[in-house]
């Protein structure tokens, strides 16, 4: 791995890479990208894209999508599956088996989708407990209301996107089902105690800390710190690392949602002092972008250390029929009730 790999996942701005963002990316280098629905257009366009890319840094770069299902999928019809919300899914099932092997096939014909086009991560599971006050924006993003249903889910949505050759990135950490307030928006301050978050929102992070890649969430955790959200907070990434026994690489969210505040270099920064392997830039802008990658500078040697394990964690998709994965799953939704 390149000593100085910018401690970066970046975006850009359309269907095709651009002069300007291709000489950028040769410079800062990051160590992966993210693209979005604005960057997808047909799965020739997407192979086009993501080979550009890695060949902008001169190296098999990861490349993440969000592709939950529901509302948060950027590979859409016509050209991709359409997949239902995933509290939608589990909860159509009557026993959780059940539940986690539809996740689990439903996860595998997505993973084989990506990667098919180029796309090698994803940023799910969503470990985050849904309850009854959970915002919109994530609430049926979920799969379950308790940690054991969460934490059995999300262990086969990860062995699904593995099974399809795509890594799983798990989010929001250290739990964000207790948000009232959508994130994109606005900082949501949780007040439950140490005891309460230790036993409930923790816990399917905590049974899944083995996963090479987390996602932390912009909450501020009263019981730890009154002040900064997770993602600035470095009592909060010790959390993670310490008490949640998380050590893979971990990620920001996105580093202009709202719930941040302050000079988007500075909050960069303090991300990366907090102890936050590498920052997050959604939108494509350039100039911003540039103004991340100053500020989160190289990847320092644990991050590197983890960015590897990473890397060596890519798994090559296993050769099955989606034909076959998708009756299956049919197979298994025809005995439940409509």
């Amino acid at each position: 791995m390149t000593a100085g790999l910018g401690a970066t996942i970046l975006g850009l701005a359309g269907t095709e890479l651009l002069p300007a963002e291709r000489d950028f990316f040769r410079e800062a280098d990051p160590f992966g990208f993210i693209l979005f629905a604005r960057n997808v257009d047909n799965p020739d366009q997407l192979r086009r894209l993501t080979a550009g890319l890695r060949d902008a840094v001169g190296r098999d770069a990861p490349v993440l999508v969000d592709q939950e299902g529901g509302r948060v999928q950027r590979l859409r019809a016509p050209h991709w599956r359409e997949w239902a919300p995933p509290l939608d899914t589990v909860d159509r099932f009557r026993s959780l088996s059940k539940a986690a092997r539809a996740m689990r096939l439903r996860m595998q014909i997505l993973a084989m989708e990506l990667r098919a086009v180029g796309i090698d991560a994803d940023c799910a599971p969503v470990g985050d407990v849904a309850d009854d006050a959970t915002h919109p924006f994530l609430k049926n993003r979920c799969y379950g209301r308790d940690p054991a249903t969460v934490t059995t889910i999300a262990r086969a949505v990860a062995e699904g996107l593995m099974a399809g050759g795509v890594l799983p990135v798990m989010k929001h950490m250290p739990g964000h089902g207790r948000s009232v307030m959508d994130t994109h928006h606005d900082l949501p301050t949780v007040t439950a105690s140490a005891a309460e978050l230790n036993t409930w929102d923790f816990a399917p992070f905590r049974g899944l800390r083995d996963l090479p890649m987390g996602m932390t969430g912009h909450l501020v955790f009263s019981a730890y710190d009154g002040e900064n959200p997770a993602t600035l907070s470095p009592r909060m990434v010790q959390v993670i690392r310490q008490e949640i026994g998380f050590d893979g690489l971990l990620m920001t969210d996105d580093m202009t949602m709202k719930a941040l505040s302050g000079e988007l270099g500075p909050r960069v920064a303090r991300a990366i002092a907090a102890g936050v392997d590498v920052a997050l830039h959604c939108n494509g802008d350039l100039a911003e972008m540039q103004v991340v990658a100053a500020a989160a500078g190289s990847m320092g040697v644990e991050a590197q250390r983890r960015a590897a394990r990473v890397l060596a964690q890519r798994p090559a998709p296993a050769t099955v029929d989606i034909a076959a994965l998708e009756a299956d799953l049919r197979a298994l939704s025809e005995d439940e009730p409509a």
